[in-house]
């Protein structure tokens, strides 16, 4: 066992939030905060400059890139440091994003000090580290593989749900209209339903997309 702490970056844009992380963690043997990032950009510079182990990374920012995106773009350098996302957002919309940008672990910030202190550890040493409801989640997701959307159906949805037409969906995303509404049939399909009020609502109350 190494007597060297596990170095980290708390990237968040809430400085409350960093403080609380800092005040958690630091009383933990063999953890030391190194850095804090309050954008998304900041924490992907910070880790490129070295020195950090593991980055706890937010999903959301204020703007510009966000937690995937950096996690993303953390994760593609070599020898880059583990990226554990601590955020208040379970949906499958939030975290396949996350994980199939190379995060780690993905935490919950409900979560007890004890669990964020393991999770920390176990991120370290390279092991995945998953919140128990998203680890269900995800379970689920391959167990019943008929009925869960993709990451790119989940991202019209999440659109449309926000209010978006599906010329609106298509230009964000950069689709054709026809190719929009043939994602939406399928998600009608797989959810059982008939009308984007209906995907909506059972998307929602399913976990695919936040409430």
């Amino acid at each position: 066992m190494t007597d060297t702490p596990i170095r980290l970056l708390l990237a968040d844009d809430h400085p409350v939030v960093r403080a609380g992380l800092r005040a958690v963690l630091e009383t933990e043997p063999g953890i030391e905060v190194a850095a804090e990032a309050a954008t998304a950009e900041e924490a992907v510079a910070r880790a490129a400059a070295g020195g950090i182990d593991v980055v706890l990374m937010d999903l959301q920012f204020g703007g510009g890139m966000n937690g995937a995106e950096a996690t993303a773009a953390i994760a593609a350098r070599p020898e880059a440091p583990r990226v554990l996302i601590v955020t208040t957002y379970d949906s499958d919309a939030d975290t396949l994003p996350a994980i199939e940008a190379g995060a780690t672990g993905y935490l919950l910030k409900d979560a007890p000090p004890e669990d964020l202190a393991e999770a920390v550890r176990t991120a370290a040493a390279g092991r995945t580290a998953l919140a128990p409801a998203v680890a269900d989640r995800l379970m689920n997701r391959l167990r019943t593989p008929g009925t869960t959307l993709t990451r790119r159906e989940t991202e019209v949805l999440a659109l449309v749900a926000g209010g978006l037409s599906n010329q609106a969906v298509g230009h964000r995303l950069h689709l054709t209209e026809g190719t929009v509404k043939s994602h939406l049939a399928r998600v009608y399909a797989k959810l059982g339903v008939d009308s984007r009020t209906a995907a909506v609502a059972a998307a929602t109350s399913l976990g695919l997309i936040r409430r």
